[in-house]
């Protein structure tokens, strides 16, 4: 983390600059300072958020993950593993007929149908974060009620036909497929903003 401009007097975010000088220092450092002055680790914590939001200082990563394995287990790839997980739940789930398990099995099923198709595509096409969230959400709904048809209407010219274990493999592979390719996409966006490629 590096200082960018004088700080206010009085408040966490003040004893962070103090500390930070006009050097570099780690979070972990600044947060073990500012702990030491008598501040709990959430206002430690919340005054380093609030100097990087209010742009007085900046953070790097001390290492950036150039590879993509490392970068699909960096916390910047949770995104990914939930949605993963989703999809992998609403996979385990397809079997279950009674009991409390069939509520998760609507829910999970009404995401993998309704949320997760549009999503992984949305993802895969904005990769740098040019939407807002309630765009994102909009978007993701409106293109998984235009996919799910058209994976529908493939499968009705298969062998295979539109029953519950076709149909839910299809979407599931689709999102997995979208999801590995906006992950890449990601990685790439990544690799250019840090300088790597």
């Amino acid at each position: 983390m590096k200082r960018n401009e004088a700080p206010r007097s009085g408040t966490a975010e003040d004893h962070a600059m103090v500390s930070l000088g006009t050097g570099t220092k780690s979070v972990k450092e600044l947060v073990g300072g500012l702990r030491s002055e008598g501040y709990s680790t959430d206002d430690s914590v919340r005054a380093v958020i609030a100097l990087q939001r209010e742009g007085k200082a900046t953070m790097h990563e001390a290492r950036p993950y150039a590879g993509l394995f490392g970068y699909a287990v960096s916390p910047i790839s949770m995104w990914f593993w939930a949605a993963v997980v989703s999809v992998l739940l609403s996979m385990g789930l397809i079997s279950v007929t009674s009991g409390a398990a069939l509520y998760l099995r609507y829910v999970f099923g009404s995401v993998l149908v309704l949320f997760l198709p549009g999503y992984s595509l949305i993802e895969a096409l904005y990769p740098k974060r040019e939407l807002d969230e309630l765009t994102r959400f909009a978007l993701s709904i409106g293109l998984s009620l235009a996919l799910v048809p058209l994976v529908g209407l493939v499968l009705n010219y298969t062998p295979f036909g539109i029953r519950l274990v076709p149909v839910t493999a299809s979407i599931a592979g689709l999102t997995l497929v979208l999801l590995v390719y906006a992950l890449f996409r990601k990685h790439q966006y990544y690799r250019l903003a840090k300088g790597l490629a």
